[in-house]
């Protein structure tokens, strides 16, 4: 058996089941056994019936010796009770509603019976426990792995295949003996073993700290690998025309000493010999678009083209808008290419950018598209780079690998974080906002000051204002207890804005119907967008000055600031509801660090303390770091190590060629997606 055969070759696997597994992304063995479990069920704590702690989880060893009770309290609730005894003492062991238990238990044989631990007159009680009868295999007792599931596979389903290829030793170690014998890592396989089926605690971390080390190695060696071969990309210097600084005094406002910063250091990157591989960060609002539109502007005195990936439809029709505004004076021609563009229209686009006629082209993935062809590409922009991976930030250098490469961020990232997320960027930070923002004044509610707030929305409407409601789901779901957005329009709808033109926007409408929602929402048509996520992403109306999110626990703090942002974008006072439906201190907490500060630099930070990485840009490894494993800051001292030893190798073996680096050369091309082209 191979890591490249399908997961057909396993026993039980057919199509129907292979269907399902494609869903969560296992297709291959090697999909399977690099399909780390997301929690245990940790049933190793054995202890003596006396030893027991009210609360604690733990496992006993004991006879059971008798059936206490059997009988049904009411209709749909019965109970079977068993005496069980150790050297230490007797217990007690129940069932709800689990009357097959009688045949399943014989009496007076010995069994492993794991659960949460009550007590009552000191006795121990264990409430639907775990058991099994006690043998030399036992499950029962160990370390059991939870994965993540969708609705239609099991947890028992997972395990069953892993048994089936865990012993196997199907990998082939692919860090350098020293790197293993420096760090004291266990082997790839049996780490690959103890990640499901930890022995022991022990084994546990050192099979994580195995894994994480490695992943996070890779994944330096990914970022350095992009960047020694940036560094040996040379590029025509452009000429920095003083019409670029006549251009920005004829703006109708007055750049802040934050983006006059930025500025210079892509001028200056942009004038060298090198090409501009460079990361422009700032908070919402700090004012990145037009620092972008500026060095478009630079590259066409230069007489090069420019292209601008954004991740939604939405965000590029309103670049759209506001560059042509900007830029069309200058004589530049701005277009738009996305999914929902006419073929008429597409074809008359990538004609003009072929000639040379565009000078600037807006657009999503489109633009990666092959048929896209620029006559002479000077500057790819990736914009809210947070919704984009590494390898898709690179892959509008296709069309130009000399082309300068500029991308933005609005979700800000601790400074430690992102010389590691982007360690093959320059970092450049707007770190000032316009001086006529106003504070958006936040507060967080619970359920018994939602009328209060929707009026206080209904009085802002009243006054000409305009406002988004936000929600965490498109429609109900059985496995969350949230308001879905429909639910929430029908019932605002019908109860509280009978009088308002109220709307429903969600990812699932198709771009057509998206569009014309906006653009009526732009023109005051609507007074109330109810909304799922898809508006965190750099939509602007001026005008709407309230944001109500429901379920505000739900969503990473860098997300709540994204969706802020779409308020306080003029002169009228603006406001942020935080509607929390969870009573836990931590998710008041958090809703604290959101009503104490606006400041998007310091709010990251504590996202990362909070969260950690995998939530700090609002779902789950969104792309930046497409890990399984690791969590920062959890493994920001793994990581730091991995990022020192990713360097020393590049320093002594650039192209990866010696015999112990091969194997690694490999992994980036097989595991990474990273294109041989960039380490040869």
């Amino acid at each position: 058996m191979k890591l490249e055969d399908k997961i057909t070759v396993l026993k039980g696997v057919g199509e129907k089941r292979e269907k399902k597994f494609l869903s969560i992304g296992i297709e291959t063995i090697r999909d399977l056994l690099l399909y780390y479990p997301r929690n245990y069920d940790d049933q190793s704590n054995f202890k003596k019936l006396y030893e027991a702690e009210i609360g604690e989880k733990a496992t006993f060893t004991v006879k059971i010796s008798s059936i206490i009770e059997d009988r049904r309290i009411k209709r749909n609730l019965s109970i079977t009770t068993f005496l069980i005894e150790d050297s230490s003492g007797l217990g007690k062991i129940s069932f709800f509603n689990m009357k097959y238990v009688k045949n399943q238990i014989k009496l007076n044989n010995i069994y492993l019976v794991s659960g949460k631990v009550n007590k009552f007159k000191g006795q121990v009680q264990l409430t639907n426990p775990s058991f099994e009868l006690k043998s030399e295999n036992n499950k029962v007792g160990n370390i059991y792995p939870i994965y993540s599931l969708k609705k239609n596979i099991t947890n028992n389903e997972i395990v069953k295949l892993v048994d089936q290829v865990l012993n196997l030793n199907l990998f082939k170690e692919n860090l350098p003996p020293n790197l293993i014998k420096k760090y004291n890592l266990m082997g790839k396989n049996e780490a690959i073993e103890n990640i499901h089926r930890p022995k022991d605690q022990k084994k546990f971390i050192q099979a994580r700290n195995r894994l994480v080390f490695e992943e996070l190695f890779l994944f330096q060696l990914t970022l350095f690998s992009l960047k020694n071969k940036d560094v040996e990309i040379k590029t025509s210097p452009y000429r920095l025309y003083n019409d670029v600084y006549k251009f920005i005094d004829n703006l109708s406002f007055k750049l802040t000493d934050g983006q006059n910063r930025v500025l210079e250091e892509i001028f200056s990157d942009m004038c060298s010999e090198t090409r501009m591989n460079r990361l422009l960060q700032g908070d919402v609002g700090s004012g990145k678009t037009i620092v972008a539109i500026i060095a478009m502007y630079l590259t066409y005195l230069n007489g090069y083209q420019s292209a601008i990936m954004v991740p939604t439809e939405i965000l590029a029709r309103q670049h759209l808008e506001s560059f042509r505004e900007i830029l069309e004076p200058y004589a530049l021609k701005v277009e738009l290419l996305v999914g929902s563009t006419t073929q008429k229209n597409r074809d008359r686009i990538l004609t003009g950018i072929y000639n040379g006629e565009v000078d600037i082209l807006i657009g999503t993935h489109a633009l990666i598209e092959e048929n896209v062809e620029f006559k002479n590409l000077g500057l790819n922009i990736t914009d809210e780079q947070h919704r984009f991976g590494v390898r898709q930030r690179q892959s509008l250098n296709v069309k130009e690998k000399s082309a300068h490469i500029l991308v933005m961020t609005a979700t800000p990232i601790p400074r430690t974080l992102a010389l590691v997320l982007y360690g093959d960027l320059s970092i450049s930070t707007i770190d000032t906002l316009p001086p006529n923002r106003k504070k958006i004044d936040t507060i967080a509610i619970n359920e018994t000051m939602l009328d209060r707030a929707l009026n206080f929305i209904k009085k802002e409407i009243n006054s000409g204002r305009q406002a988004y409601v936000i929600c965490p789901l498109i429609e109900e779901s059985e496995h969350f207890e949230l308001d879905s957005a429909t639910e929430v329009y029908e019932n605002l709808k019908e109860n509280y804005f009978y009088d308002s033109n109220i709307a429903l926007l969600h990812g699932r409408m198709s771009n057509d119907e998206k569009n014309k929602v906006m653009e009526d929402f732009n023109l005051g048509e609507i007074n109330i967008i109810v909304s799922t996520t898809v508006i965190e992403v750099g939509v602007n109306v001026p005008n709407a000055t309230v944001i109500l999110i429901y379920n505000a626990e739900r969503f990473g703090l860098a997300q709540l600031h994204q969706l802020r942002g779409r308020v306080g974008r003029s002169s009228h006072k603006s406001y942020c509801i935080l509607y929390n439906s969870s009573n836990t201190k931590i998710s008041w907490d958090r809703m604290k660090v959101m009503t104490d500060s606006t400041d998007g630099f310091y709010i990251a930070n504590k996202d990362l303390e909070l969260r950690g990485s995998g939530d700090i840009f609002g779902l789950r490894q969104s792309g930046v770091m497409d890990l399984k494993i690791s969590e920062l800051p959890r493994d920001l001292n793994i990581l730091k190590y991995a990022q020192i030893e990713a360097q020393n190798t590049f320093k002594e073996d650039k192209y990866l060629e010696s015999e112990d680096n091969r194997i690694l050369k490999a992994e980036l091309e097989n595991n990474l997606k990273v294109d041989t082209a960039i380490l040869n």
